[in-house]
């Protein structure tokens, strides 16, 4: 079986990486709840949370953590959300978690609704994302 997400993590399809190590990739969602939204996948297939082996749960961890800190001083959030869907409300059949920043007003419960309204950026404001939290990665 083909994982769309399994080309996502070994750059098979284009993606704004921001992160990675030798068990996941960092990349910016293609269509973000705010801008700084992030993916962070293992490398290796996976597709449910129990399934993670110990590496590779704790480059997760490791990636949550810095990825929620170059947040913070970039886009000055009200908070970030840390989710992971899994079973069939996975739509990548592939393991990832979502690192959101959020802001005060913000209705979550539109994040899992089909018609909620995203923020509309394009390849070259991904771009300037992913340059920017590349640049504050590099600086810690």
């Amino acid at each position: 079986m083909e994982c769309f997400g399994c080309n996502l993590a070994n750059k098979q399809e284009p993606v704004n990486v921001v992160w990675e190590d030798d068990y996941v990739i960092c990349f910016l969602d293609h269509e973000p709840y705010n801008e700084g939204h992030i993916l962070i996948l293992p490398k290796k297939h996976v597709r449910y949370f129990d399934e993670l082996d110990e590496n590779t749960s704790n480059s997760i961890m490791k990636a949550a953590k810095l990825l929620s800190k170059v947040i913070k001083e970039l886009f000055n959030p009200d908070g970030i959300t840390i989710c992971q869907n899994g079973g069939s409300f996975d739509e990548l059949t592939h393991f990832h978690m979502h690192v959101v920043p959020r802001y005060e007003g913000q209705n979550f419960a539109n994040f899992y609704s089909e018609e909620f309204e995203q923020v509309v950026v394009d390849e070259v404001g991904l771009s300037k994302t992913k340059r920017k939290i590349i640049n504050a990665i590099n600086s810690i």
